[in-house]
């Protein structure tokens, strides 16, 4: 996985959950990994279903995925 420094973080313009700021996605590894840390955290009951959701919605459009 590709790290992220705070001045690419500023620059990144699609996030799983945008108004947080959370699940930067600028690349395909980077959506791949949202999609997999939200699963996790669903389970863990620190996300809900509609925010994992969003954030599979954000990385399937950026992976290509049609679902």
């Amino acid at each position: 996985m590709s790290t992220l420094t705070s001045a690419a973080r500023k620059r990144v313009q699609t996030w799983g959950l945008p108004g947080e700021k959370k699940y930067p996605m600028p690349d395909k590894s980077h959506a791949a990994n949202a999609k997999a840390r939200a699963s996790q955290q669903e389970a863990k009951g620190n996300l809900s279903p509609a925010q994992k959701a969003r954030i599979d919605a954000t990385a399937n459009r950026i992976l290509g995925k049609k679902r």
